[in-house]
C-alpha cells in the first residue's frame, strides 16, 4: 500500500509540475498581445482619455508593476530604466503629466504592425525568458528592428512582463 500511495504522490507532483510550464505558446501569445496592445494604443492617439485608459489597462494586463519589474526602453538617455507604471506610461504615451520630461511616447508613433523574432526562450515553471528582434511597422510600411529580452512571470494563468530590456542594433 505504501508504494501505491508513493506512486500516486509522484503523479500528482508531474502532473502539477506539467500543468505550471509555461509553454512557447504562451509566451508567443504574450509577445502577440503586447505588439498588438502598442498598435492599439497608437490607434487611439488622437483620443487622449481612451488612450490613457487602454494604456493603464495594457500596462497592468501584460506588465506585472505590483511587483519589480526591470523596465530598459530603447528611445531613453536621461531617464534610462524605468521600474514604475507612471515612468512606463511617460514612455508609451508621454503627455503633459509624462513622469519623464525627455519622452514623446514610444507607443503613439503610431504603428500598424509588431512582430517578434525568437532566437532562445528559456521555459521554467512560472518563468520564461526570450531574446532577439522585434520590428515596428510604422504608417508608411517602413519596418524598424530593436533588440529586445523580455522576462515573464506567471501570474494568475497570465504571463506578465518583469524584465524589459530593449536597444538598437549596435552600428559601425
Amino acid at each position: 500500500m505504501a508504494n501505491r500511495e508513493s506512486l500516486c504522490s509522484r503523479k500528482l507532483i508531474t502532473t502539477l509540475n506539467f500543468n505550471t510550464m509555461i509553454t512557447k505558446e504562451q509566451v508567443m501569445e504574450a509577445q502577440e498581445k503586447w505588439g498588438n496592445g502598442v498598435v492599439q494604443i497608437g490607434s487611439l492617439k488622437e483620443s487622449r482619455e481612451e488612450c490613457e485608459a487602454f494604456t493603464s489597462q495594457f500596462l497592468d494586463n501584460r506588465y506585472s508593476f505590483d511587483k519589480t519589474v526591470l523596465f530598459k526602453p530603447t528611445k531613453c538617455e536621461i531617464e534610462q530604466f524605468r521600474p514604475s507604471k507612471a515612468e512606463a506610461t511617460s514612455y508609451f504615451i508621454a503627455g503633459d503629466g509624462r513622469a519623464c520630461s525627455e519622452d514623446h511616447g514610444f507607443a503613439i508613433q503610431p504603428w500598424t504592425k509588431v512582430r517578434f523574432e525568437n532566437h532562445g526562450i528559456i521555459l521554467e515553471e512560472s518563468r520564461a525568458i526570450a531574446i532577439r528582434n522585434y520590428f515596428f511597422t510604422d504608417l508608411n510600411g517602413n519596418e524598424g528592428k530593436v533588440e529586445y529580452t523580455f522576462g515573464y512571470q506567471l501570474i494568475s494563468g497570465e504571463l506578465k512582463i518583469d524584465l524589459h530590456h530593449s536597444s538598437f542594433p549596435f552600428a559601425h
